[in-house]
């Protein structure tokens, strides 16, 4: 599915990638190590590796089962990425940290340690307050005074807080997939969430879609359901949005939202309702909607608007152009790059912004 652009027409072509200095991402912690305790709470920097690889390794250097290793998020093999993972050692000293890091200049893999200490609790995956980005976009083509416009928008307004390309799988399958599953193939168990995801997925984009399409992904309808910035909090619905909603929405201290299909009725009322079940009303979306339903998931919602924080730009050359933002978990870099224009490089291998 191609999704429509909330800023118009691509502003700029770049290739994206071309490294893995090209995509550097560092989780921002939500909480410091206590300094004591049975977990030892590492801080690496990866290069060329997937998140589950490194949390395999760990555990074959501690000498433990895998399932004692915890990270809060994925990141991306094709990128340079600065993360936390904690390992159970109780009773244990911590093992040597020089034998836990490597750099293989052959295949352009390495391994760095850049802190380790102790904490009473295993890291739980979300336990973190964000991700810091810095891309590199290279072979840039496009005006300039035009891409700068660009930037100065997704600054000031966002951009739609689609689920990336990460969250369907190699060239989109992981929705034909789960589609089969709900149909009675059988999968295996640790497939089963990641189908399940992209199906919910599927269906919150196309709703976002057509919010795009209608100019409506960042205001508020009749019988809006509202998410409090920063957190998953949500009231609603309500009438059309009053002068201080409309104050609140301005300041990005609230966000329009959109469903995340589950059983039950939908919380939205009215233009916002009618919208949301026009959007998924095709064959396929409600053949997801049923297998979501009898999966036992419940309506949740999410925000139809991301906002990256501490947004920057600069040109080391005329056809160089890096960013640098911050951005909430559960959200995508790719989001942001796609309402710059047509990127195109590498493809995510994992959920680079979770």
């Amino acid at each position: 599915m191609t999704l429509p652009r909330a800023h118009g027409a691509p502003a700029l072509r770049a290739r994206f990638r071309q490294s893995p200095e090209d995509f550097v991402v560092m989780e921002l912690d939500a909480f410091a190590a206590d300094g004591a305790g049975e977990h030892l709470l590492l801080t690496l920097e990866k290069r060329g590796l997937n998140t589950a690889h490194v949390a395999r390794r760990i555990a074959q250097w501690a000498g433990v089962a895998d399932s004692a290793v915890g990270h809060a998020g994925l990141k991306d093999r094709h990128a340079v990425a600065r993360q936390r993972f904690s390992v159970q050692l109780p009773g244990r000293p911590d093992p040597p940290l020089d034998t836990l890091a490597f750099d293989d200049p052959g295949t352009g893999e390495s391994l760095r340690v850049l802190d380790a200490r102790r904490h009473s609790r295993k890291l739980p995956r979300g336990a973190l307050a964000g991700n810091r980005f810095e891309l590199v976009l290279r072979e840039v083509e496009g005006a300039r005074d035009i891409i700068d416009a660009r930037l100065l928008a997704i600054a000031q307004r966002g951009v739609p807080n689609y689920f990336g390309e990460q969250r369907f799988g190699r060239e989109g399958g992981n929705v034909a997939r789960a589609l089969a599953m709900f149909a009675g193939r059988r999968v295996r168990r640790d497939e089963r969430p990641l189908l399940v995801s992209a199906a919910r997925s599927e269906l919150f984009n196309r709703v976002l879609a057509r919010r795009v399409e209608e100019a409506c992904w960042d205001v508020g309808l009749d019988g809006e359901v509202w998410m409090l910035d920063g957190s998953r909090s949500v009231f609603g619905p309500v009438p059309p949005p009053d002068d201080s909603l409309t104050a609140r929405l301005a300041a990005f201290d609230i966000h329009p939202t959109a469903p995340l299909w589950g059983r039950g009725p939908l919380r939205s009322e009215a233009l916002a309702q009618s919208l949301e079940t026009d959007a998924v009303s095709d064959d396929m979306a409600l053949r997801l909607r049923a297998g979501l339903e009898a999966a036992g998931l419940r309506q949740e919602r999410r925000a139809t608007r991301l906002k990256p924080g501490s947004f920057e730009s600069d040109w080391p050359d005329a056809a160089t152009l890096r960013l640098r933002f911050d951005l909430p978990p559960g959200t995508y870099a790719t989001s942001v790059l796609a309402e710059l224009g047509e990127v195109v490089g590498r493809q995510a291998g994992d959920h680079s912004s979770e």
